[in-house]
């Protein structure tokens, strides 16, 4: 069959499943198997047969176990009370900046993404205490909700990132070079969204009031005991790994003990949040890992196929510059982010267009990271941004509304995509030195 006729009997077999309301990990499969039947004429054992080898070869992946550990992990700490206590902390230290309070909100996303993993968990955690005090206190509304909305998705960048791991695991690159490349992204990012934020409230000081300082609060005893919990988490998982103490299944195992010690002494454990936590997160794990074992199907399937290479010679045939390609597949990630969620776009798409960056002499861990915020760029994007809905539920905004607010965000973050592209070194330069 025509390569071309074959990858579109693949997109559109994809597409029909998916429209027709199946779950995403029963598209894949069916897709995976009809692909094979059809283009390749396989018969249903011979189908099955790989199916059954990929299937049980990715479940029993030893890097999958990290996905569970750090889900769990985030579970137990979304239900204590760390993100008040990361709020009373930070306060004191951002008072007297431009913007005030607002930076909480970038600081403290950035801070409890390296606890959680999860985006949406980031921005609903740190939401719940941040909007209800910036809204006491006059602060505005389209800055509060815009920079959480933004901060909220560094969840996937900054490490421990779930995304990374689900990455790293499908392009067979190492999981700990790239939780080391996420940072100074993630910091950037960061630094991007306060600085926007001070130079706003510069220029309109009205957007975020001064108030005195609480003296309980601002003392550095106070301060130091609010976020230990938070830094010494980060520092137990990320600290275990890069010291080469513990892979980072391992340290997801350490930061669940970490965590559970921190709501037991804390008096906050009892049996129904253990309850919650560990259904919680057996769902979502079961969720997460049944994509991963049927994407490792569909990348079989079109390897049979050799959709990537046809792709990737077509591409090679157009004589496109790296940073056209880059550009292309930027537009790419954001229409596919109107519709499809962080793990659906990175399991679908990868098999197709890691080969055509490798080939375009860029590299897998770069490339990671770039897929990463782009991911991140659809979580502020309607119809399907998780992060809006989130905010939508937690301010009571409506959905337009909430997008508008984040907005000048996500155009922040596409500001950094331009500098690590023009600029590799922004992300590759630790794993280097580390």
């Amino acid at each position: 069959m025509d390569p071309v006729q074959s990858t579109l009997i693949v997109f559109a077999v994809l597409l029909l499943c998916l429209a027709s309301g199946l779950w995403v990990f029963l598209a894949l499969i069916l897709t995976s198997g009809l692909s094979l039947f059809l283009v390749m004429d396989f018969d249903p054992a011979r189908t099955g047969a790989i199916a059954n080898l990929i299937i049980v070869r990715s479940a029993t992946s030893w890097e999958l176990a990290a996905v569970p550990m750090f889900i769990w992990m985030g579970e137990i700490m979304f239900r204590t009370d760390i993100s008040d206590r990361l709020f009373r902390g930070l306060a004191p230290i951002v008072q007297r900046l431009p913007g005030g309070l607002l930076h909480v909100n970038v600081i403290g996303s950035a801070l409890f993404a390296a606890v959680t993993g999860s985006s949406t968990a980031t921005t609903a955690t740190v939401g719940k205490v941040t909007l209800t005090e910036l809204a006491r206190r006059k602060y505005s509304d389209r800055l509060a909700i815009g920079s959480l909305t933004g901060s909220g998705s560094l969840g996937l960048l900054i490490p421990p990132s779930i995304a990374l791991i689900i990455y790293g695991v499908l392009a067979e690159v190492s999981i700990a070079k790239l939780f080391i490349a996420g940072i100074v992204p993630g910091v950037l990012i960061a630094f991007t969204y306060s600085a926007y934020i001070a130079g706003r409230c510069l220029i309109t000081p009205a957007l975020a009031p001064q108030e005195a300082e609480e003296a309980d609060e601002s003392s550095l005893g106070a301060i130091v005991k609010n976020v230990s919990p938070v830094f010494g988490l980060i520092f137990v998982v990320l600290g275990s790994i890069y010291s080469g103490w513990a892979t980072p299944s391992e340290a997801a195992a350490i930061g669940v003990f970490v965590a559970m010690v921190f709501a037991v002494t804390t008096r906050q454990m009892t049996f129904e949040i253990f309850r919650q936590s560990i259904i919680n997160a057996l769902k979502t794990s079961c969720m997460v890992c049944a994509i991963l074992m049927s994407a490792a199907f569909l990348s079989t399937a079109i390897g049979y196929m050799h959709v990537p290479r046809n792709i990737a010679l077509f591409i090679e045939s157009l004589e496109l510059s790296p940073y056209v390609l880059i550009i292309a597949l930027s537009l790419f990630y954001i229409l596919l982010g109107l519709f499809l969620d962080g793990i659906s776009i990175i399991v679908m798409s990868l098999p197709i267009t890691l080969p055509i960056v490798l080939q375009a002499g860029f590299d897998p861990i770069w490339y990671g990271i770039f897929l990463i915020i782009m991911i991140e760029l659809g979580l502020m994007t309607p119809p399907v941004g998780l992060n809006l809905f989130v905010m939508q539920s937690i301010s009571r905004k409506p959905i337009y509304r909430v997008a508008a607010y984040a907005a000048p965000f996500f155009l922040l973050m596409c500001l950094v995509v331009v500098l690590i592209t023009i600029w590799p070194e922004l992300v590759l330069w630790l794993t280097r030195i580390l």
